[in-house]
């Protein structure tokens, strides 16, 4: 067949024998927005040439249903003859064993895409298989730290610390004069194991071991994983490499871990004397001023330290506490723990607080101190503000062990200050509803929670009563002044 000139006008009619001269001669006519240039070779692939001077291929054919098929198979010359016919002989294979190569395509991908899945399941399998307990763990503290307490996530970052470090107080040096080192929290040894290896006998043995030494804290720690175990079942990641439901839920933990012991430090009516004098007499007013509050409101210890300057209400004599059951509670400000408040400094945001260091030289006082109380000795008079980042006290124990000692009370502890409010309104036959309300209990009865909501001023009238019964019983000469404003102070 002879070859046409190529200077010959090009038939678009008819099927033609693509070279790439020919499509470079390939021009879109006048009045016309595009042409089709058919290849003779493959039938269905043709050029469609645009009036702008665009060439791109597509391939057309029927499908045994009768729909029209069209595919773009790129711009000519990126994609050449031999790649545009090489597709649409695929294409036109497809087609004639009646199969739309869209769906064929649809598929494939399907099939990629699920073999992608797996294999990209069956590598975090492997990757789970090795996960550490430490590493959940510190997934777990974050997704929960939003629902919990700042005293409840401390205490779970406390009880995985690695240990090691100085002791900074509550332990007196050795021979040479060094402080020893801190000991790891008794989750801290389970932190490299990998959590399917976290077996029921691995808990029994971990809690016997704990509960030799520290069996108090070893529960607490125990309930934390029991409830850290239960966030993992729910987790699907993470259930499947639980062993069982629970590893840490069994009878013989708790039987190990034993009991805990009913606490029953409080103060009695003829104790009230040499209490309020012993600590009346310490050096620091602000921890003095704090334990005579803690007694005084019932409230916890935790939520006298927070207690913020904004939290006074002078205006309606109330205390706006921070309640880790309600969310927050107002409580009476009774006259002398508002003579108490007013006569604190106000160096900060914080009612109790703490600015300043130790220097050597209190330091040396907290050490004869312990070691006075150590001994059993009569401990000297008097504390020394803790250092402290947040601006408040924050570890005024010492000081009131300070203060039992030369009181003779050892033993009772900042949370027997509450149990003493509460059991010393025995008394005075205080409605048990109204002492619940103050200290922050959760109602008791259906009537209680569901029916009775005492004011500010019905729960002043009682509160006030304890107060001035309290200072009676503690040989307190106390006149309430009249008129009386809480006015700020110049800082110490």
């Amino acid at each position: 067949m002879a070859r046409g000139s190529r200077t010959a006008e090009i038939d678009y009619g008819k099927a033609r024998d693509l070279t790439v001269g020919l499509l470079e001669r390939a021009t879109c006519p006048e009045g016309s927005p595009f042409v089709l240039l058919k290849d003779t070779d493959k039938k269905g692939l043709r050029l469609r040439i645009t009036k702008a001077g665009g060439k791109h291929w597509q391939f057309e054919t029927r499908l045994r249903s009768g729909k029209l098929f069209t595919r773009a198979l790129g711009e000519w010359p990126t994609v050449s003859i031999g790649e545009a016919r090489t597709e649409a002989h695929r294409l036109r294979g497809l087609t004639e064993q009646g199969v739309d190569p869209r769906e064929a395509e649809q598929q494939q991908r399907e099939v990629l895409q699920a073999q992608a899945e797996a294999k990209a399941a069956q590598i975090e399998a492997h990757r789970l298989d090795g996960v550490t307990l430490g590493e959940v763990w510190s997934a777990y503290l974050e997704d929960r730290r939003p629902f919990w307490g700042e005293r409840h996530y401390a205490d779970h970052l406390k009880m995985t610390k690695a240990g090691g470090e100085v002791a900074k107080r509550g332990v007196k040096p050795g021979p040479d004069g060094q402080k020893p080192k801190t000991i790891p929290g008794p989750v801290h040894r389970l932190l490299p194991m990998p959590l399917r290896d976290l077996t029921p006998n691995v808990v029994e043995a971990w809690a016997a071991e704990e509960a030799k030494t520290r069996p108090t804290w070893a529960r607490l720690c125990w309930r934390c994983l029991k409830v850290f175990l239960n966030w993992c079942a729910e987790h699907p990641e993470y259930s499947r490499l639980l062993v069982t439901a629970n590893p840490a839920k069994t009878k013989r933990t708790r039987e190990v871990l034993g009991k805990p012991q009913v606490k029953d430090d409080s103060l009695q009516r003829e104790q009230l004397p040499a209490w309020f004098n012993a600590v009346r007499n310490l050096q620091n007013p602000v921890i003095a001023a704090y334990l005579q509050t803690l007694l005084l409101t019932g409230a916890r210890p935790g939520e006298v330290l927070t207690l913020r300057w904004e939290d006074v209400n002078t205006q309606w004599k109330g205390l706006t506490i921070r309640d880790k059951v309600e969310g927050e509670r107002v409580i009476p400000l009774t006259p002398y723990v508002a003579q108490l408040l007013a006569a604190l400094p106000r160096r900060n945001e914080w009612v109790f607080s703490s600015t300043r260091a130790l220097s050597m030289d209190e330091k040396n006082v907290e050490r004869r101190e312990r070691n006075h109380t150590a001994k059993g000795a009569e401990a000297p008079k008097g504390s020394v503000v803790q250092a402290s980042a947040t601006g408040h006290i924050t570890d005024p124990s010492a000081s009131h062990r300070c203060a039992c000692a030369s009181a003779g009370l050892e033993g009772l502890t900042l949370h027997g200050l509450r149990r003493s409010f509460a059991s010393l309104t025995e008394w005075l036959e205080v409605p048990t509803g109204v002492v619940a309300q103050i200290q922050g209990h959760k109602p008791s009865a259906t009537a209680e929670k569901h029916y009775k909501r005492r004011p500010l001023d019905l729960l002043r009238v009682h509160h006030e009563r304890i107060e001035a019964w309290l200072l009676e019983q503690a040989c307190l000469q106390f006149d309430q002044p009249k008129n009386f404003v809480l006015r700020p102070t110049a800082a110490s």
